[in-house]
């Protein structure tokens, strides 16, 4: 074991892959000579050469076409988009073309190869441009798998995991965290099981839900209600498409209750998916409507950022609305 952040947890995942399988290929905007705008692919290219890790031109389209034709060949590509605010351009080609290729083919091929690392989040003063949560405009595309770690050790086991795995996977990682996030990651590979959540604390009143750097309020908020004598139980739902939703449920039968929060606006996010299918799942077992603490429904602002966050205060009153309705 050793102490990481989620930004070498990262470094070394890939580090391993490309070790492990000469497969697997690195390439994205400024990746290569100095390790991207945040250094997650810093010594790839001294160590694996220009031909496995290299730069490409300023075109996000042009990255996950040219990932999707790789993979089709039998290739591992992983692609990074410098910030998922710049993964619209790419939309066309990740959801008509990278969701459908086995599909269309009817199996007889695919890009299950291509896994699509990007930052996204706030909670960095990067205003609308560099702060977005897009994560629910691809939960909604069949053939995608859609992961988000919390922490370096799972970021290091679930991108492991999305890079092998035989779907292609949009990797998503709250670059708050990048070098906030540090903890004890073990230095051999290891894969983390994709599609199923995580119970990170146990409780018997409420069950909070929430991926990536959302966790972090989420519990503060647990443990602050804790305090009142409400116990929560937590869970990381890890990956978002498909979701562990038999996880989800089981807990929600035993508390009563839900709460969802993410990072992403309110109308349309994922927590409206989760909130729908429990609803019909565990109606019955229902004490409270589910609750949904998220963003607000407005570009993503730079000097209100704190306001607009769904926060550990704002999570914490819902909880005890929750409990005492």
């Amino acid at each position: 074991m050793a102490q990481m952040n989620m930004l070498q947890a990262i470094n070394q995942a890939l580090h391993q892959a490309m070790s492990n399988d000469e497969r697997v290929l690195v390439f994205g905007e400024d990746v290569g000579h100095f390790g991207g705008v945040f250094r997650a692919t810093a010594k790839l290219q001294e160590t694996f050469g220009k031909d496995r890790c290299f730069n490409t031109p300023l075109t996000e389209q042009g990255i996950v076409g040219f990932a999707n034709g790789l993979a089709a060949q039998g290739m591992r590509p992983v692609a990074e988009i410098q910030f998922a605010d710049y993964i619209f351009p790419a939309f066309d080609q990740i959801v008509n073309e990278t969701a459908k290729f086995r599909y269309r083919s009817g199996n007889e091929f695919d890009v299950g190869g291509l896994t699509i690392r990007t930052p996204y989040g706030g909670g960095i003063a990067g205003g609308h441009y560099h702060s977005q949560s897009p994560e629910a405009y691809f939960t909604g595309t069949p053939g995608l798998k859609v992961v988000i770690p919390r922490d370096p050790y799972q970021a290091k086991g679930l991108l492991l995991a999305s890079i092998r795995d035989d779907n292609p996977v949009i990797f998503m990682e709250p670059k708050r965290l990048y070098r906030a996030s540090v903890g004890e990651v073990p230095e051999e590979d290891y894969e983390l099981p994709l599609s199923k959540a995580e119970l990170i604390r146990e409780g018997s009143d409420i069950t909070l839900v929430g991926w990536g750097a959302q966790l972090e309020l989420i519990l503060k908020a647990a443990e602050r209600a804790a305090k009142q004598g409400i116990q929560c139980e937590v869970i990381d739902l890890r990956t978002l498409l498909p979701w562990d939703v038999d996880s989800v449920a089981a807990s929600v039968e035993k508390t009563g209750r839900l709460l969802i929060s993410h990072e992403a606006p309110l109308t349309g996010g994922f927590a409206g998916e989760i909130a729908a299918t429990i609803g019909d799942r565990c109606f019955l077992y229902l004490e409270s409507p589910i609750a949904r603490v998220c963003g607000l429904d407005t570009p993503y602002p730079l000097a209100l950022e704190q306001e607009h966050m769904a926060n550990e205060h704002k999570i914490y009153e819902a909880i005890v609305a929750s409990v005492q309705f």
